[in-house]
């Protein structure tokens, strides 16, 4: 019977365990640019199976927070090659996470100070991150416009790009397509986001198809089995619900079968919350049974809200891989903790967004 700490294939990635580092925003990025601190940062815990990186945009229009790091500009793809290097100098595995916030997003951050884009020009009840005198500002969104369908060929265009960019020059092991926490991924897929009456809106086809476009596209730039697909069915991140979630994640799982990605992402429960939720229920046994069902061989990855026990039990019952959140950023050395039931560090919570070293590469590991 396979444990935590045994080695597992998501697709071409050989990794050394199970355990997986979860994509963690930390608003260290000044210009979208990994800081001469990142190498470090991610080095530092390279004995997860896989580290996944925080979000990077996929291009200006896609940032929605402050001082997050990007994937379109020559200093941007420097400095995340810098950070692969340090991370297989260690031996690990690593994946950059694209993003595109869409609605998620305030107008000072938007090329030209424009308006952010949505599938519908709906404004999300949620907060982002500026900056102001180096003090991190939770700030409401702005108000969006709507996507012209003759712009979403473009995106999709840029997400295929940014792949090809993290892993032909910056160095990435893979990538994962962020689709997941109310971003613009998530807005196509969920009714309560996504009010459009052309092929991109309506039916549970129709939501679905831009983020099937979008996974195509990443998996023809650079391989199937390179690519990893994060979802959230119910959580209510960032103001997104959808009124019957469970055939909408069956659909979606059933059409990403036919693709032979490298693992898909699920974020169970409320994101960084409950892991259920009580007028959301969601079968996610039944969600994984439709996906191999359908021929999905993708490893299967759980996250939200994991300990040692609860992801032991996890592994034990098929589950593949399982993400660790939170519990990474204060224990660069998670792994070995884990493996010894060692105690963790508590987490600084007030180091989580923005600033420099302290909070982000000081904290101890075990003698």
């Amino acid at each position: 019977m396979s444990t935590l700490f045994d080695p597992v294939q998501a697709g071409d990635l050989k990794l050394a365990n199970r355990i997986v580092m979860a994509p963690l925003t930390r608003n260290r990025s000044p210009n979208a640019i990994p800081t001469a601190l990142a190498p470090t940062y991610y080095a530092q815990r390279a004995s997860a199976g896989l580290l996944i990186t925080e979000a990077t945009a996929i291009s200006q229009q896609g940032q929605g927070y402050a001082d997050v790091p990007g994937l379109y500009g020559t200093e941007q793809l420097d400095g995340w090659k810098k950070v692969t290097d340090a991370v297989h100098a260690q031996g690990g595995k690593i994946v950059v996470q694209l993003w595109h916030v869409g609605r998620v997003s305030h107008t000072s951050l938007q090329p030209g100070n424009g308006q952010p884009v949505a599938p519908s020009a709906i404004t999300a009840k949620t907060k982002t991150v500026l900056i102001h005198d180096g003090v991190p500002t939770f700030t409401e969104t702005s108000e969006p416009r709507a996507l012209d369908a003759g712009e979403i060929p473009g995106i999709v265009h840029g997400f295929a790009t940014a792949a090809r960019n993290a892993v032909e020059t910056a160095g990435f092991d893979g990538v994962e397509i962020h689709g997941a926490n109310g971003y613009l991924l998530d807005q196509f897929l969920k009714d309560g986001s996504n009010q459009r009456s052309d092929d991109y809106g309506g039916s549970i086809e129709n939501r679905a198809r831009f983020l099937l476009e979008i996974t195509r596209a990443v998996a023809d730039a650079v391989g199937a089995r390179r690519t990893g697909i994060r979802l959230s069915p119910v959580t209510p991140a960032n103001d997104v619900h959808d009124s019957n979630p469970q055939p909408l994640f069956t659909y979606v799982v059933k059409e990403l079968a036919k693709l032979d990605l490298a693992y898909i992402h699920i974020i169970e429960g409320a994101t960084g919350g409950p892991r259920e939720i009580a007028d959301r229920p969601f079968d996610y046994e039944a969600l994984k049974a439709a996906y191999r069902e359908a021929g999905g061989k993708a490893a299967w990855m759980v996250n939200n809200g994991y300990d040692r026990p609860l992801a032991e039990e996890a592994v034990k019952e098929g589950d593949d891989l399982v993400a660790f959140g939170k519990p990474f950023i204060s224990n660069p050395d998670l792994v070995r903790r884990l493996r010894e039931h060692a105690p963790l560090n508590e987490l600084d919570k007030a180091t989580l967004y923005g600033g420099g070293a302290k909070g982000y590469t000081d904290y101890p590991a075990l003698a």
